[in-house]
């Protein structure tokens, strides 16, 4: 992964509420392999018809691939653990999600693999969506390492865990993060293990009466 810091681009919206995994990626598609990318399959039921026809009600229809930063309605995510969801939409060219709120295992499958999501009030995706429909191409800019979100008028700090604040910026997943912290492990362990006194009895002690 490579490491995040500010991210500026343009923004769509999605302004449905209970997107699941299954709608971000159908089911069928999951066979083929990650090394093939998800990008042309992903929302690819709410793209098409069962003819293959691009649907007219689609809110992203003039746009070629996905925008860098959704906007998107509540409870984004939700459904079954699939993590070819966050590859569908990075594979997209989705960079972040802002959403009122996401399902609980897509935002934690998100920050395993780089995919930033940012939950803000309500009201305030309201307001972007509101702008983003007067103009389709509005920019939003995000400052991680500040938690600066800025739309428009709109100027907001957000909330991120700390450890996944600290991995997306310098492009860790949680495996290379832990690595950072071997010298640390071992030298634990030895001192832990020098200075106690282990003893695994090869039967159970007899218990006092």
């Amino acid at each position: 992964m490579s490491g995040m810091q500010t991210i500026n681009g343009v923004a769509s919206a999605l302004p449905r509420a209970n997107i699941d995994t299954d709608q971000i990626i159908p089911a069928r598609f999951m066979s083929r392999s990650r090394a093939d990318g998800y990008g042309s399959q992903c929302f690819y039921d709410l793209r098409f018809t069962q003819e293959g026809t691009p649907r007219a009600d689609w809110p992203l229809r003039h746009l070629s691939e996905g925008p860098t930063v959704l906007v998107a309605g509540e409870n984004f995510g939700c459904g079954s653990s699939r993590e070819a969801a966050v590859y569908a939409l990075m594979d997209f060219g989705v960079k972040v999600i802002i959403a009122a709120s996401f399902g609980d295992i897509f935002q934690s499958n998100a920050g395993k693999n780089g995919l930033l999501t940012i939950i803000l009030p309500a009201a305030h995706i309201r307001e972007i969506f509101a702008m983003l429909h007067v103009d389709p191409e509005m920019q939003i800019s995000i400052d991680l390492p500040g938690q600066r979100l800025c739309a428009g008028e709109i100027n907001i700090s957000f909330e991120i865990d700390a450890r996944l604040k600290y991995r997306l910026e310098r492009g860790l997943d949680e495996l290379s993060a832990t690595l950072e912290l071997e010298d640390c492990i071992v030298a634990f362990e030895a001192k832990h293990l020098g200075s106690s006194a282990w003893r695994v009895p090869l039967k159970p002690e007899p218990r006092p009466d």
